[in-house]
Formats: structure tokens, C-alpha cells, sequence
């Protein structure tokens, strides 16, 4: 039998990652201490903060990881906290060195596609839509965050089923995770179902801190659930992130259409781009395969046309999802209909959508890559 070596239950952590932070164990610091006794091994990991929410998840993950190297007999893992100094080590090594918090996502190196999500008026379905296609994309292996810009109407931690906490690592924050979709809310700072009254700096300085102080990690995609309207936070996040797209939720009634181009004419002023117009609360789909417009027709579409011309660019109709009384109970429960029943009508359509956003800012398609061909 072989003897087990230090260098080899490293590697086997190298192989766990922080579920908050998504880097391994090894790389953050986080080993403390390797003791081999004969084939029994005792490791000794560092946890950011006594109340680690993800202690039992990491401390089981990396003794599963150590128990795969050959010949290992028992295998014990335990825990201590990171020092005050460690922390903030750990803090400038995620920030690249920089002390001072920034935004990641306005750095023109980016290459995080920001979609800030907007309607004209509430009770369109603006934050189902981000949630459903944020886990959509989390779903097909992309990094996904979501940030939670409705102060006064937060409901991204309930749409997506999470009651957990965000940690904090000196002055950074990790945000929890769920459905693989990191999220950050007001919602995780304020007591139970307390009203949020705030005015506009108070606004602006809740949103800057979600974006610079949160630790999001290299994301594919981030999401912005905006309040409804052209207020102070949709101004605010044109300001901080100028490079974040608009989607735009309106239902396919005349009223909502109105407003909804409203929201969208803002980037006249903001000069962001519309990346397109969702349509939800579109025809029923009834038992017998025929359909119902309970709330008319044609709405999305004249958003996206009239967009195209306030902009002077094509602003496409990315789809419609059917008025579906499950999209509502899987956004009550917290199980977003996109992951649970992505083969009903409603999680086809927001799969469809998820697909036509899913280009990177750095793609290479359509791009000369300037390679020759030697005779």
C-alpha cells in the first residue's frame, strides 16, 4: 500500500470549491493544517466567519474529496476561523489587490452581460421574468446573479425559494445561492415584511454597494430587477453601469403596452441598448389546445416596434409567455417554473428567451480570427 503524502490531499481539496466564493479551498487559503497518521488523515480548514452558513456543506465535500485518494483509512475534518488579518487577505486577493470596493461591471474588461429588467407599470410579471430566465441560464451551466433593484417591492429571495443570509468577509458580501443563481435584496436587510422608506440617495447608494460591495465572482450574466417606471433607480443604474441592457416586461393589453414604452424611451436620455421586450400574460393555452387572449393581443409587439423607432435600431420581440396559473404557484413556492416544468408551455417560452440571450459579450462569433492557411 502506498503512503499517503501531504501533496496528495492537497490536490484532493484543490478539487472543493467555496460555494459562496466558487474557488478552491487550496487556492483561497482555507487549509489550515494536513495531519497523516499512518493512512488516517486529520484536516484542519479555515472558515471566514464562526457562523459560516456553508461550514457543513464545505467540511463534508472536502472529506468526501479526501476519502477518493487510494489506500486512505479515516479521514477527519474540522474547522477553525479566520483571523481578522487572514480576512482581509482573502478580501484584497478577491478584489485583485484593490482595497477600495468597484463596480466589476462597468470596467470596460467585462465581460459580465448586465440585463437591467424594466416595466412601465407593476403587476406585469417583470420580476418573475428575471428570476425564471436567470435560473434558466444558471440551468444550461452559465454563472448567474441577480440583483434585486425593486427596493420598495423586493420579492427575488421568495421567486427563488431563499431564506438564507448573506455573510459578510470585513466589508464584503457574500450573497447566498439558489438554484445556482447568486441574489442579493434589501429584502435580506430589513426585519420581516418592514416597509423600505427611502429617497433618492439612499437609493443610489443601495444600489452601488449591491454592485461593488457583494462579491458576484466572474458571472456570465447578471440581472437587474428594476422598479417599475423611469425613477430614481433606473437613473441610478444607468449611471453606475452604463453597459446594462434593457429588457423590457409588458403584458399584451393596450393600457400596459403604453407605459411599457415609457420605460423603454428612457435610453433616449441614457443611451443604454434595448436588448428586446418580453411579453407575458400572453393567450392562455386552455385544456383542449385552443387559446384565450384574457388580456388582448398584440401589446409586445408594439413595444418592440415602437421602441425600433424611438431608438432607431431593430429592438426585437424575444417571445410571449401564456397567461399559465403555474408560473404563479412555482413563483409562490419558490421553485421557478423554468427549472420545475420547463416543458410546460410557460417554461418552453422562457427557455426560448433564456436561448436568445445567452451570447457572450466576448463571443467570437461572427468575428475574423485572422488565421492564415499555409500552402
Amino acid at each position: 500500500m502506498s503512503a499517503i503524502t501531504e501533496s496528495a490531499v492537497r490536490s484532493a481539496l484543490s478539487r472543493v470549491e467555496d460555494p459562496e466564493i466558487g474557488k478552491p479551498l487550496t487556492e483561497l487559503g482555507m487549509v489550515k493544517s494536513i495531519d497523516i497518521t499512518g493512512s488516517d488523515v486529520d484536516v484542519v480548514l479555515y472558515l471566514t466567519i464562526a457562523g459560516c452558513p456553508m461550514k457543513s456543506t464545505i467540511t463534508s465535500n472536502a472529506q468526501a474529496a479526501v476519502e477518493e485518494i487510494e489506500g486512505v483509512g479515516a479521514v477527519t475534518v474540522t474547522t477553525d476561523v479566520m483571523s481578522d488579518e487572514q480576512r482581509r487577505e482573502l478580501r484584497m486577493s478577491l478584489r485583485g489587490g484593490v482595497d477600495e470596493p468597484t463596480i466589476p461591471f462597468a470596467q470596460p474588461d467585462s465581460t459580465t452581460r448586465v440585463y437591467a429588467v424594466a416595466s412601465g407599470k407593476g403587476g406585469v410579471g417583470k420580476s418573475s421574468m428575471t428570476v425564471n430566465l436567470a435560473v434558466a441560464l444558471a440551468a444550461r451551466g452559465f454563472k448567474v446573479g441577480v440583483l434585486d433593484a425593486d427596493i420598495y417591492g423586493h420579492s427575488v429571495p421568495g421567486l427563488l425559494g431563499s431564506d438564507q443570509h448573506p455573510t459578510a468577509v470585513d466589508d464584503m458580501i457574500m450573497p447566498p445561492i439558489a438554484h445556482g443563481v447568486k441574489l442579493i435584496s434589501i429584502g435580506h436587510f430589513v426585519d420581516g415584511n418592514a416597509p423600505v422608506v427611502w429617497r433618492g440617495p439612499m437609493l443610489h447608494r443601495a444600489i452601488q454597494q449591491f454592485l461593488a460591495d457583494v462579491f458576484w465572482g466572474d458571472l456570465d450574466f447578471l440581472f437587474m430587477d428594476l422598479p417599475p417606471g423611469t425613477g430614481d433607480v433606473a437613473i441610478s443604474v444607468a449611471q453606475l453601469v452604463p453597459n446594462a441592457e434593457l429588457l423590457i416586461v409588458t403584458t399584451p393589453q393596450a393600457a400596459a403596452a403604453e407605459v411599457a414604452e415609457r420605460a423603454g424611451s428612457i435610453t433616449q436620455q441614457t443611451r443604454q441598448r434595448v436588448a428586446g421586450v418580453i411579453e407575458n400574460m400572453a393567450a392562455m393555452v386552455l385544456p383542449d389546445g385552443s387559446t384565450l387572449d384574457v388580456f388582448g393581443s398584440g401589446g409586445g409587439q408594439h413595444v418592440a416596434d415602437r421602441l425600433s423607432v424611438l431608438t432607431g435600431g431593430k429592438v426585437p420581440l424575444l417571445g410571449q409567455i401564456p397567461l399559465d396559473p403555474a408560473l404563479r404557484v412555482h413563483g409562490d413556492d419558490g421553485t421557478p417554473i423554468a427549472v420545475s416544468e420547463p416543458d410546460s408551455p410557460a417554461g418552453k417560452a422562457v427557455g426560448e428567451i433564456a436561448a436568445q440571450l445567452m451570447t457572450r459579450r466576448d463571443s467570437l462569433a461572427g468575428k475574423s480570427l485572422g488565421l492564415g492557411v499555409n500552402r
